[in-house]
């Protein structure tokens, strides 16, 4: 299956503001193809999680928010990825990172599974030193 880029847009992220942005973009990316209130809200709270655990854990970063098709048995299907890129310290046990209620950083540890429940494809790959990359995908109907 080949997934095709209509749009991107890059966001650096490194102050609490730049998280508003992400989160008002994402939605707006996220209506322009169809995704109703509710699952524009969904895409903005995975964005957003995204966004803030660059700014929490790494200091800074980039957010890429693509609008992508791809062919299926019905057609042409839209969605919306987000990359989530930084450079800090890394996630040093991913399993643990993605168990409800793990955290190192004083939070409810809620964050990165909420991200993989609520998006319809989930990639995470991190290292020591070297930062994080997470790619999600959310697929319209």
């Amino acid at each position: 299956m080949i997934n095709r880029v209509i749009e991107e847009i890059f966001i650096d992220v490194c102050e609490p503001s730049d998280n508003a942005q992400v989160i008002y973009t994402a939605r707006q990316m996220a209506a322009d193809i169809g995704f109703d209130e509710t699952q524009q809200f969904l895409i903005a709270t995975a964005v957003s999680e995204l966004a803030t655990n660059i700014i929490r854990y790494a200091s800074k970063g980039i957010v890429i928010l693509r609008l992508v098709s791809k062919m299926s048995n019905t057609g042409d299907i839209q969605g919306i990825e987000v990359t989530a890129k930084d450079n800090g310290a890394g996630i040093s046990d991913i399993d643990k990172a993605m168990q409800e209620h793990f955290s190192t950083g004083n939070s409810l540890g809620l964050g990165l599974p909420s991200v993989k429940r609520i998006m319809d494809e989930f990639f995470i790959q991190s290292s020591p030193e070297k930062g994080t990359v997470v790619i999600a995908k959310r697929w319209g109907q």
